[in-house]
């Protein structure tokens, strides 16, 4: 009963963030997909205990494993569906992690004393996109996938929308 609970509530979850993204290339808006998926698996934060941790569960509601045990956030399959990026809170501040989809091998990317988060894999796996306030202001940073190359897109501009989202040919963002 609570794994068919716990189903539906993900479904609903799911549904929702997958109703808000189009292809940007389309003439008319088209579902492509959706961060939280993986085949037959769901990556999603989990409330249960004190700290929101990250767990995957199968999409039919077996297999449910926890994997992140402090405190984490805004999971994100790779485009390959080998890693998963997210946000974590630890020694008081805000990280972006990439893990193995089994919970080993968790690496910190950003490794900045100021806040780092929200991450978005660009679709060839090659960068991930993310918000930062290293410079006083909210800013979209992109950076490689292991973590180089860390530099602003946006420069302390207060007019575009803290939401973004990468280009099917992974060359262009949208924000």
């Amino acid at each position: 009963m609570r794994n068919s609970i716990l189903l539906a509530l993900l479904t609903i979850c799911v549904t929702i963030t997958v109703s808000r993204m189009y292809r940007l290339d389309a003439q008319s808006p088209t579902i492509t997909g959706t961060p939280f998926s993986k085949h037959d698996q769901i990556v999603f934060e989990s409330d249960e205990g004190a700290k929101p941790r990250i767990s995957t569960i199968n999409a039919d509601g077996s297999n449910l494993h926890l994997l992140t045990h402090m405190s984490a956030y805004t999971p994100r399959w790779s485009p390959d569906g080998q890693h998963i990026a997210f946000t974590s809170v630890r020694d008081e501040n805000w990280e972006i992690y990439v893990m193995n989809t089994d919970g080993s091998n968790e690496r910190n990317l950003t490794n900045n004393p100021a806040g780092d988060y929200h991450p978005v894999w660009s679709p060839n796996g090659k960068a991930i996109a993310f918000l930062s306030n290293r410079d006083g202001y909210e800013d979209i940073f992109v950076m490689n996938a292991d973590g180089s190359q860390q530099h602003h897109l946006t420069l302390n501009d207060a007019t575009y929308s803290k939401i973004f989202a990468w280009s099917p040919d992974s060359k262009h963002i949208v924000f």
